[in-house]
């Protein structure tokens, strides 16, 4: 008798913490995954470039050429291979953000800017952006993984937008989608003018977002591996053309 007890008492016990853990998934895939907390940046100056999304920095690096070096390729990448667009400025400096599925989705304007061009690539296949190991440092661990240069980051599905600010120098916002992400969400259309801060998309669970800054002289304002929030943080300051 007493061990039928016992063994009824560990089956509700199992029971209710299956309950609670399947209650809890529900919540963070519907709920806490499409949160839309208020941001506002941290500095509205005509030199501030804002973060367009939350995330971990991936990595900082100079365009030079149209081109960025990959150290552990030992190559240098086309910046038009990751815009999927030509007729891009030839220099500047890329800036790559890694949003885990623990991150706001939503991806923001850096800048106040026109919205020139915007043009979407669709992948047969989505590879995925990390390995085990790679996501528990990234999401878990919250610390950088250099993952510039993975054959994801040159075939997976993106969209592109080209910011054009007033008296200042081009920039791309290229939004990536890892191979489970269900579909990349814009807000705007071309010819929009976006307003810094605004919120001009979605991408679905794990992604990433790069921006490429096309001016020599950008002074980062974040190092990698440093936690940024869309909308919010500055991650670099530019010289505005006169």
């Amino acid at each position: 008798m007493a061990l039928g007890r016992i063994a009824r008492r560990s089956l509700v016990a199992l029971l209710a913490v299956g309950l609670v853990w399947a209650a809890g998934l529900v919540y963070l895939r519907k709920v806490w995954f499409y949160r839309d907390p208020p941001r506002t940046p941290d500095e509205r100056s005509s030199s501030a470039v804002i973060s367009p999304a939350d995330g971990i920095v991936l990595y900082i690096k100079p365009v030079s050429g149209g081109k960025v070096v990959s150290e552990k390729l030992g190559q240098k990448i086309e910046v038009s291979e990751l815009a999927k667009m030509e007729d891009l400025p030839p220099n500047g400096w890329l800036i790559g953000i890694y949003m885990s599925p623990f991150d706001v989705h939503f991806n923001y304007a850096p800048v106040n800017a026109k919205l020139s061009r915007m043009f979407h690539t669709q992948a047969k296949v989505n590879l995925p952006m990390v390995d085990m190991a790679e996501y528990v440092r990234l999401a878990i661990l919250r610390r950088s993984v250099d993952l510039f240069g993975k054959r994801y980051h040159l075939v997976n599905e993106r969209n592109t937008m080209i910011l054009e600010p007033s008296g200042g120098p081009k920039i791309a916002m290229i939004q990536i989608a890892d191979k489970f992400v269900n579909k990349i969400t814009p807000f705007v259309a071309e010819g929009d003018e976006l307003e810094v801060g605004q919120k001009v998309g979605f991408i679905e669970r794990g992604s990433q977002v790069d921006l490429v800054i096309f001016a020599d002289t950008v002074a980062p304002a974040v190092s990698v591996g440093q936690q940024v929030y869309g909308g919010k943080t500055v991650l670099a300051h530019l010289k505005q053309s006169k």
